[in-house]
């Protein structure tokens, strides 16, 4: 088999400037864990660099296709291929509960669903990072303030500091995507753990941006928030005016109401 051909429905675009492929590599420490997992390799641009690094590397691919080429051209990885769905695969029928990094150019079509999908083993995976859709990458660095900060950027960062790296141009794929990548790397905060419930956190963030241009008094109403709560000063900002520490002191405040 000489090429994969990429397909639609699984939002294929292959890497080929190898240069690229090298810099994704080189984005993560390796540090804190000895096992890497690259969701989608295609035709493993990305994969040949991650086989020269000192750590184990695997890969989970959907598409039946790449997985022949795959264990036809690199026999380093052979017992190493998982061939399921990552937002459907118990990961753990692999890493048995093990610390591992997550590496990938990922489809955009199902980008957004693999970071909450990372955010859902965050206790697992100290190291994350890729190639995504442009604004998705940036929307995932977002800080207060902008348009683009959003229900992905609080809970990202409620867990992870994340860097938006560099931008990667349409005409270095086949076939090129309609809009530009960029590249981004999320590491685990040394203390990641939620002064308050996550579910209600989750909540109050979805929430509160489904309706962003209302002020939070108002987006928040089916919380059913006392009235004395109703009275904080917060609830008169819109979503995007209040930072990642702010949402969570939020919703201590709400847990405490009694929500």
């Amino acid at each position: 088999m000489d090429k994969v051909k990429a397909k639609k429905h699984l939002g294929q675009h292959f890497l080929k400037d190898e240069s690229i492929a090298k810099d994704i590599a080189d984005t993560l420490s390796l540090e804190g864990y000895d096992d890497v997992l690259e969701i989608g390799p295609g035709m493993g641009v990305l994969t040949k660099y991650m086989l020269d690094k000192p750590i184990n590397t695997y890969v989970i691919e959907i598409d039946t296709e790449s997985v022949t080429y795959l264990e036809a051209n690199y026999p380093k990885l052979h017992g190493r291929i998982i061939s399921q769905d990552f937002l459907k695969y118990n990961i753990n029928e692999v890493f048995e509960n093990k610390q591992f990094a997550i590496i990938g150019n990922f489809p955009y079509n199902i980008s957004t669903q693999i970071v909450f999908r990372v955010l859902e083993f965050r206790d697992q995976i100290p190291e994350f990072s890729g190639m995504f859709q442009k604004e998705v990458a940036e929307r995932i660095c977002e800080k207060k303030g902008s348009k683009a900060y959003g229900i992905l950027s609080v809970l990202a960062q409620a867990f992870y500091d994340t860097e938006y790296l560099f931008t990667v141009d349409e005409n270095v794929f086949n076939p090129p995507p309609k809009v530009k990548s960029g590249v981004m790397r999320m590491r685990r905060k040394e203390d990641y753990s939620l002064p308050c419930g996550e579910k209600l956190l989750f909540t109050v963030v979805k929430t509160a941006f489904q309706q962003r241009r209302k002020i939070l008094r108002n987006s928040l109403k089916t919380l059913n928030l006392s009235d004395n709560l109703r009275e904080d000063k917060v609830l008169d900002l819109r979503p995007e005016q209040l930072s990642v520490a702010e949402f969570i002191a939020l919703t201590q405040k709400i847990e405490a109401d009694g929500v």
